[in-house]
């Protein structure tokens, strides 16, 4: 059997991949949606944005459910504490969400401007706040999360949805959304053509130019906004049983942190994977190159997403109230008898779901174009 301390690492690198995989796919579509209703000027250009995703956008949200399912599987004190604090939360996200499958479906069912326009910004709303509210989870994660553990390790959150909106918080749900949005509009440059795509490639670099100062912003919040940072103190049992409240948490309100990419430092090219990623999204964007326009927002997300991480290593959720109780990575874990079975099921099921991802959209790809909506105007979204 796989050492303890060995399978944490594992599923937290893999939990990891889940969340990138959910964010390159299914942010594309959210981003291409949230563009939609902006950059799609007739119903003709905006159905041809619409079935740039419509193969693809259910089975995106494989990605979504697999990483809702091994955070529930891997660290399940997390998902409960997570999904019974910010409850309002995820149920914005969620009923934000339902728009997307009955608007796919309903929109082009009746041929009246009022019912396909109304449809399109639920078509947009659905894509805009999910991705917004990821970013803001992922802001409070740095603030900490107002919860505490009884001597049972059950969890009370003592916050509102309404503390999650702080300032910080939005500032990191605009990096998302801007950065998913720049995504979806390098999608569009890649499956349209003519005056749709062109207008793509102006919200792609727009986007790009709004992400960068975002990014930065949001980092620079970090390090100077005296946002205190979490250290664990050491020495540590990683290959302990988990339990959150054997442990002792320092708090730090000088860079906190930043203090791993001092400690790794080649996580540092986590950060610059992300502005090299938005530099390239502004200047191939202005060239109305789209497969270097896609190239960088793949690097703006994967190295949105490390940077969050890495920063945050080994926290999973901070406790704002008791640091002493946050979950990490090493206590808020399942058994090793769960991972190891888990690792199994990953190694498996991981590779066939790239391998048939790859497949559909080698099989599906193609530029949707005026034409091609009017000549299967019947039978398309």
């Amino acid at each position: 059997m796989i050492e303890y301390e060995l399978l944490k690492i594992i599923w937290w690198v893999l939990v990891g991949v889940l969340l990138i995989g959910f964010a390159l796919t299914d942010g594309f579509d959210m981003g291409s949606m949230a563009l939609m209703p902006f950059v799609g000027k007739d119903d003709e250009e905006r159905r041809a944005a619409i079935n740039t995703i419509a193969p693809h956008w259910d089975g995106n949200q494989v990605w979504f459910i697999t990483a809702g399912g091994a955070l529930f599987a891997a660290w399940p004190m997390v998902y409960a504490t997570a999904f019974s604090g910010m409850y309002w939360a995820l149920l914005l996200v969620l009923f934000a969400l339902f728009l997307r499958p009955v608007g796919f479906d309903y929109r082009s069912k009746l041929e009246n401007t009022k019912w396909r326009n109304a449809w399109d910004w639920g078509l947009c709303i659905g894509g805009a706040v999910p991705a917004l509210v990821f970013g803001v989870a992922f802001g409070n994660m740095f603030l900490g999360v107002p919860f505490t553990l009884d001597e049972t390790v059950r969890s009370t959150y003592t916050g509102s949805f309404f503390e999650l909106l702080n300032p910080f918080a939005l500032v990191c749900g605009l990096v998302s959304l801007t950065m998913l949005a720049a995504h979806g509009g390098a999608w569009l440059m890649l499956r349209t053509e003519g005056a749709l795509r062109t207008r793509s490639a102006q919200a792609t670099r727009y986007m790009g130019i709004l992400f960068l100062i975002c990014f930065l912003g949001a980092g620079a919040w970090l390090y100077f906004g005296n946002i205190e940072g979490y250290t664990l103190v050491t020495p540590y049992d990683t290959n302990g049983v988990a339990n959150p409240l054997a442990k002792e948490v320092l708090t730090d309100a000088n860079h906190g942190w930043m203090n791993n990419y001092s400690i790794y430092p080649i996580t540092i090219l986590a950060p610059v994977m992300a502005i090299i990623g938005g530099i390239i999204v502004v200047l191939a964007s202005t060239k109305n190159k789209a497969g270097l326009s896609f190239l960088g927002t793949s690097f703006a997300v994967i190295g949105s997403i490390l940077t969050a991480g890495f920063a945050l290593f080994p926290f999973l959720m901070p406790s704002s109230i008791h640091p002493n109780i946050s979950l990490t990575m090493w206590d808020a874990v399942s058994s090793q008898m769960t991972l190891s079975v888990m690792t199994v099921a990953a190694c498996i099921f991981v590779p066939l779901i790239l391998a048939y991802t790859t497949w559909c959209y080698y099989k599906m790809w193609g530029v949707i174009t005026k034409k091609h909506i009017q000549d299967h105007t019947h039978s398309l979204y």
